[in-house]
């Protein structure tokens, strides 16, 4: 299997993104690849049904990356054989007129998953230091504290039972490109091209900078960031499942003590 402690950036650590692989296989083929995700995607599904019957964990997976590096794949493939009463995917888009009344992270605690559950979240609270901070949408003194604010945050859930990882899909800008012509050359596809990416594409280095800093700032031991060669989606795949169910696994969940003896039970 994969070695996903390599993919982990380690608390405090500086990372340059531009040293980092965005495409690899990790000595494996897409066929054996498959057959192994297989197995840990069924995993993954046991592990969960594990957690709600014991009702003392959650687990949140962060997913980040640029445009195109598919995050909405990464769910459709890792977490769409989990049962949907387990699991739940949220998407954050730019702040409502009511959410921006508030903290930036009120609109991220009340989704954050009950004990029991999976939730991914499609995007997340660390849009309040990259999009924020590349923009300029809040004063530069206010973003620098809030990665204080995010692993209090992260901590407190932790302390309360939700066990989180996080990824950053990791892809290069050749591929961007590649992945943006390939929506506009097909018609199924078209849709999901948002002439607004091409501004953001040109804001690149900073975005690198920004998710730099967040990796810098904000890999602990309660909320590991690993950072994911994302260009081969099969190898993606795999490492994000293999990290699900080691973290799951990790947690040493128990099923609860009967109250009855089952053995004893008739059932007529």
């Amino acid at each position: 299997m994969i070695d996903v402690s390599s993919y982990c950036v380690k608390p405090g650590s500086v990372v340059n993104l531009n040293k980092m692989p965005t495409c690899q296989g990790g000595g494996l083929n897409k066929v054996s690849a498959r057959k192994k995700l297989l197995l840990l995607l069924k995993r993954i599904d046991q592990l969960q049904e594990l957690m709600y019957a014991e009702g003392k964990h959650a687990l949140l997976v962060v997913l980040q990356g640029m445009d195109a590096a598919g995050k909405d794949s990464t769910i459709r493939n890792v977490f769409g054989p989990v049962n949907p009463q387990g699991c739940g995917v949220v998407s954050f888009k730019a702040p409502t007129g009511e959410e921006l009344g508030h903290d930036f992270l009120w609109r991220v605690h009340a989704r954050t998953p009950a004990r029991g559950m999976i939730t991914v979240f499609n995007r997340s609270h660390y849009e309040d230091v990259l999009i924020a901070r590349v923009k300029k949408l809040a004063p530069l003194t206010q973003i620098r504290k809030r990665y204080a604010h995010i692993n209090a945050f992260e901590k407190l859930l932790h302390d309360e039972g939700t066990v989180m990882v996080k990824f950053f899909l990791h892809i290069s800008k050749d591929y961007q490109k590649a992945r943006l012509q390939r929506r506009l050359d097909r018609v199924e596809k078209q849709w999901k091209f948002n002439p607004q990416d091409l501004a953001e594409r040109q804001r690149w280095p900073q975005y690198q900078k920004a998710m730099e800093l967040v990796l810098r700032q904000c890999a602990t031991d309660v909320a590991p960031w690993y950072v994911v060669p994302a260009e081969k989606r099969w190898f993606r795949d795999l490492l994000v499942a293999q990290v699900l169910v080691q973290t799951l696994e990790g947690m040493k969940m128990r099923y609860p003590r009967l109250g009855f003896d089952p053995g004893k039970m008739v059932i007529e």
